[in-house]
């Protein structure tokens, strides 16, 4: 919309153009998607008019083409075909109800600011994922391609019965079939700038007009009835209605996160941002769109976005174009339409399900993270073996497990200082050492009930393997005291009575302000008995120094102490950068830029070890 509001009449002519090829790929698309959710074909043009034109009043992308889409209808028609039991009718009041409770779980999610989800299905998990929906569908469309009908449900009891359906392929139907894919796979050779799908629909239907499809016994669309559609008020027991409650929830976060990846992709290669939450709300309303006008649910379509982009398209205004073009096609030319042949859209189907399959980057995620390659093949089984709905499902389980173990077992590190008095991580530079007598460690998770125990763990464990026992342990504050826990404060207290039993000194650095007020509420004394607090780094660093220094002096007159050994070899000066900072209002760390980014790449840190109950 923002971009709307802000027109640029140079803009124009690319729009116009680009909706126009958006238009002539959407349209033989959105009828193989009907096919493929189990309605009619004009039920697909539906699904595009209404809902293209309200993404581009709400959407942030200008890019970003919305309509029907594979994963989404295969997701449809696993939910509803079962429900409805051979009905039609109530198939496709069943698509229609899914498709507005997919919507207002979008609103719903956007109201309570949950574009956050777009991260929540990792793409290794989505990749997986959508590898096994574009083989379900694949498998599925064999029985249109050959001309027979599939007894079996299961996609590997499909798998299992294709040789025993040899006998019973038509091939004349076949025929078309190939006819269908040599058009397309010769357009995308010579005219790759042209809709190999539209020219493909349109030579197999009129040579089936030709041919005539009664005499050549061949499946063909039929004939459609042009015009608004008639609105149905949904008939069927409340029951059938929580049955699509949960598919409608997993539906939304899939076609969300699908459609933030497309729509994030052509907003950088652009150059914009986008509005997670906003894109949630505008799929929600281009949902509830759908069904209102007996549609069924969409989502980003990548490869007509793709089309936009690789067309010129500037602004929304290409949603418009193409939803009028396809809005003329559904009222007032759907006489061609009904000589489509069924075998010909699902060639399409199987080609278009091509297109999400990346089996060579999954395979490639064996050397890259080989923790991310077995979720994405855990996820491509479950989708194959136990079907898309409980799939997608363990799809979202396996991302909040992800994330859970993520905050729950997180990496750390030690810390240690270089020649030029700069703070880096232990263990991946032979320049960096570790400072006599401290301890400097990172956590690199927020803090909450759930790790506290392990994080205490951790510490007491490292601090034990130093062969040398340290005499202070600092722990930067900022990247995981995040917010206030009584659990993890409860820790700290604990923490701190343990290691001063063993002659340790705790220093937390950075959140200077936030840091005092929640040691001070937990009745954890802070100060020179207590915790020390400190801006950063360097300046604890530097103070607990200078702290200890003079008890040193004190006790071991003539000594060095173990953090003056630090700064008193040849050639090493305390560095420029230990320096005092000030906090912002918040007691955030406020480093200048002359401070080298500290947040290396995560130091391997062997957790095997049993943890021991007290220091050694």
């Amino acid at each position: 919309m923002v971009s709307l509001l802000g027109y640029q009449r140079s803009w124009l002519l690319p729009d116009i153009r680009a909706g126009m090829s958006v238009a002539a790929v959407a349209l033989p698309v959105a009828i193989a998607y009907a096919e493929l959710t189990g309605v009619g074909a004009i039920v697909g043009l539906y699904s595009c008019i209404l809902p293209m034109i309200v993404y581009a009043l709400f959407g942030s992308s200008r890019q970003l083409i919305v309509g029907p889409d594979a994963a989404t209808c295969a997701v449809i028609a696993a939910v509803v075909t079962p429900l409805a039991a051979g009905d039609a009718v109530r198939h496709w009041q069943l698509v229609m109800t899914m498709t507005a409770m997919t919507g207002f779980w979008c609103l719903i999610a956007s109201r309570l600011k949950l574009g956050v989800l777009a991260d929540f299905l990792s793409r290794p998990i989505l990749m997986g994922l959508l590898n096994g929906v574009a083989i379900t569908i694949i498998v599925g469309q064999l029985s249109s391609v050959f001309g027979f009908t599939f007894a079996q449900s299961g996609l590997i009891e499909r798998l299992l019965a294709v040789p025993d359906y040899g006998p019973q392929i038509h091939f004349t139907t076949l025929g078309f079939s190939l006819l269908t894919l040599a058009v397309m796979l010769l357009c995308r050779y010579l005219r790759p700038q042209w809709s190999s799908s539209l020219l493909a629909l349109t030579v197999v239907a009129f040579v089936l007009w030709l041919g005539d499809p009664v005499r050549l016994n061949v499946a063909v669309v039929g004939s459609l009835n042009s015009g608004l559609p008639d609105f149905q008020i949904p008939e069927f027991p409340p029951g059938l209605i929580r049955e699509l409650v949960l598919p409608a929830l997993n539906l939304a976060m899939v076609s969300f996160v699908s459609m933030m990846l497309t729509a994030r992709s052509f907003a950088a290669k652009n150059g914009y941002d986008i509005d997670a939450d906003k894109e949630f709300r505008a799929l929600g309303f281009a949902n509830l769109a759908s069904a209102v006008s007996q549609g069924f649910a969409i989502s980003g379509a990548d490869s007509r976005t793709a089309v936009n982009d690789a067309n010129g398209g500037k602004s929304q205004l290409v949603s418009i174009v193409a939803a009028l073009a396809i809005a003329i096609v559904t009222f007032f030319l759907t006489a061609p339409l009904q000589y489509i042949p069924t075998a010909a859209l699902g060639v399409v189907l199987i080609m278009a399900s091509l297109s999400l399959t990346d089996f060579k980057g999954l395979w490639a995620l064996r050397h890259s993270d080989r923790s991310a390659f077995w979720l994405a093949w855990i996820t491509f089984a479950s989708v194959l073996l136990m079907g898309v709905i409980p799939g997608i499902t363990l799809a979202v389980l396996l991302g909040l497990f992800q994330f859970l173990r993520n905050v729950m077992r997180p990496t750390d590190q030690l810390m240690g200082m270089n020649d030029e008095g700069v703070v880096h991580t232990l263990g991946h530079n032979e320049e960096v050492k570790a400072i006599t007598g401290v301890l400097i460690y990172r956590f690199n998770s927020p803090l909450t009930y759930f790790n506290a125990g392990y994080f205490k763990r951790r510490v007491l464990l490292l601090l034990a393997r130093e062969s040398s026992p340290p005499t202070c342990l600092i722990i930067d504050a900022v990247s995981c005291f995040t917010h206030q826990d009584i659990s993890v404060m409860s820790m700290v207290g604990e923490l701190f009575k343990e290691l001063k039993r063993h002659g340790v000194h705790m220093v937390m650095a950075g959140r200077r302000g936030q840091m005092t007020h929640w040691l001070k509420q937990a009745g954890i004394r802070v100060g020179d008995e207590g915790i020390l607090v400190y801006p950063d780094l360097y300046q604890a660093l530097r103070m607990t120094r200078h702290h200890w220094a003079h008890e040193d002096e004190a006790e071991n007159k003539g000594k060095a102490s173990p953090f003056e050994y630090r700064f008193s070899q040849p050639g090493v000066n305390e560095p420029a950068d230990l320096k005092s900072h000030d906090n912002d209002s918040h007691g955030n760390n406020q480093l200048g830029e002359t401070v080298p980014d500290i947040m290396a790449s995560p130091a391997s840190v062997d957790d095997s070890a049993e943890t021991p109950d007290t220091l050694k």
